[in-house]
């Protein structure tokens, strides 16, 4: 049975914490169409819905995706248009992995089948999206959207070298306050023995870019997370729970700060 392409936890506080890479649903006709290096789906947030578990119980909102990036890519606009002008990046609906090797056995989707997917997956989540925020933002006027996101600490495609541990992304200090940005930055470079970056490589993508309105009072961040810091980096994508716990309570405290500048410290 085919799984609904989000599951949404509502909170009672101003925070909501959007996971659009986490899913790992393809559907059995697509499967069949996938190279085998893609069907093991290797670019996978994997775990950050497990890992963010705790948002729920902190009084957060959380929207989880169900389907795989390679199903279609939540974090890319419907128009396809290139976040990173001039750097290379996967598309709506990605043809190669992060290693370049191709998804598609054979002919890529067409025209009508990105359609299909962007009604059926890719704007059903944005709405949820939309309405869970505006709800929020009514309720309190403030309110902190946290985009969860991670990736393998080595991939050259995107970057050289390793990634920091926690890549802050705010559009280039547009996306939330400045204020914010400081509280979380400065937790995040506070945590001993892990590397941070504002707005490096991993500025932010369509999530952050298109909801985060500071004038508005709706403040948006991306985490992406290097992968080491909680998993195996390759197969099969262990979970680590002594990893996970180390790194499990900077990102609580970054979520806090966040919280306290939604006035949302004391529920």
């Amino acid at each position: 049975m085919t799984p609904p392409p989000f599951t949404l936890h509502r909170g009672s506080r101003p925070l909501l914490v959007s996971v659009p890479h986490a899913g790992t649903y393809v559907p059995a006709a697509l499967t069949a169409r996938l190279t085998d290096a893609a069907r093991a789906l290797p670019d996978t947030d994997w775990h950050v819905d497990r890992l963010y578990a705790f948002a729920r119980d902190i009084g957060a909102s959380m929207l989880v995706a169900t389907h795989s990036r390679y199903v279609i890519d939540l974090n890319r606009p419907p128009d396809d248009h290139n976040l990173y002008p001039g750097r290379d990046t996967t598309g709506l609906c990605p043809v190669d992995t992060f290693d370049r090797a191709p998804v598609y056995r054979n002919a890529p989707p067409s025209p009508a089948e990105i359609a299909a997917r962007i009604d059926t997956v890719h704007r059903p989540y944005h709405d949820a999206l939309a309405a869970e925020l505006a709800r929020l933002h009514e309720r309190h006027g403030t309110v902190a959207l946290w985009d969860a996101h991670s990736i393998r600490s080595v991939v050259p495609r995107f970057f050289d070298g390793v990634l920091p541990d926690f890549n802050i992304g705010t559009v280039g200090a547009t996306s939330a306050a400045a204020g914010l940005v400081a509280q979380v930055s400065a937790v995040a470079a506070q945590a001993d023995g892990f590397t941070t970056v504002v707005d490096g490589r991993f500025k932010g993508g369509h999530i952050t870019r298109r909801y985060g309105d500071p004038s508005r009072g709706i403040h948006a961040i991306q985490l992406e997370l290097a992968q080491r810091t909680y998993m195996d980096e390759s197969p099969p994508y262990a979970w680590r729970a002594e990893r996970a716990a180390r790194v499990a309570p900077p990102i609580a405290a970054m979520l806090d700060a966040a919280l306290v500048f939604a006035g949302g410290s004391h529920g």
